[in-house]
């Protein structure tokens, strides 16, 4: 992995993954897709700020835990665009739609969110918003709620590991699958679980919150991923969205559930 490319590789993925404005980079190179994904977390970083702003804002006024978290959560869907929800609707649809690879591929593409997709928003929604509004008890609670957010993107890094194939030649997995080392994965891996082991005790979560977290969101992914190409023989750009959700549920509710022990 070149130096030379992780400034245009980290603009390619605030750009991505935000709805901050990156400029344009040009010709965008699969050393470009490896940066992005390789340092999603980073990108995501201003995620991360909205969604603790919000959650401080709202212990400053006074507001009940639950309408905290609810604004909390929708202020990280628009510093996405929401494409992270989009991507879990449309891989939660696709895995539902049967074991034929065609039809799988068509019901993620065709952007339609059926039953299972409003089902899979709603309960990860819910549990976000539940989660964070638990955590809204002060700066350290504000502070351990938008690093989660924003380490939640080690999914995007995981995802898009070497050996993982994608499941079509064109779009937004073809150009990031298969492109990370594992040695990056791993290292963000711990580097999560070192972060949040701090930042969880802070929080009066107690150190072994984030951890746990942490591994159990691997986990989820792994299985999601797993799944994922067994129904369609690769990933796509909707199996990163899908485990960008899953894994910052798991961090959230991991971390709010220490701090309510």
């Amino acid at each position: 992995m070149s130096a030379a490319d992780a400034a245009p590789g980290l603009r390619l993925a605030v750009g991505t993954l935000t709805v901050v404005p990156s400029g344009d980079i040009g010709e965008v190179t699969p050393a470009h897709a490896r940066w992005a994904m390789a340092l999603a977390p980073v990108a995501a970083l201003p995620v991360g700020v909205a969604v603790g702003a919000v959650t401080l804002a709202g212990h400053v006024l006074g507001a009940p835990s639950i309408v905290t978290g609810a604004f909390a959560v929708g202020a990280g869907a628009l510093a996405t665009r929401a494409m992270h929800l989009d991507g879990l609707a449309d891989t939660v649809d696709g895995l539902g739609a049967g074991w034929d690879r065609e039809r799988a591929l068509a019901v993620m593409r065709s952007g339609d969110v059926g039953p299972m997709g409003v089902v899979a928003l709603v309960v990860v929604l819910m549990a976000q918003a539940a989660a964070v509004g638990a955590l809204a008890s002060g700066a350290s609670g504000a502070l351990v709620a938008g690093v989660a957010v924003a380490l939640g993107r080690v999914a995007c890094t995981g995802v898009c590991v070497r050996g993982v194939p994608a499941a079509r030649p064109d779009g937004l997995g073809a150009l990031v699958a298969s492109t990370v080392p594992g040695p990056v994965v791993l290292g963000w891996v711990v580097l999560a679980a070192a972060a949040l082991a701090g930042l969880g005790a802070a929080a009066g979560a107690g150190w072994a919150a984030g951890p746990v977290g942490v591994l159990v969101a691997v986990l989820a992914v792994a299985w999601l991923v797993r799944r994922v190409v067994r129904t369609v023989g690769g990933v796509t750009g909707d199996t990163v969205g899908a485990a960008v959700e899953v894994a910052t549920t798991v961090l959230l509710a991991a971390i709010a559930t220490g701090a309510q022990a």
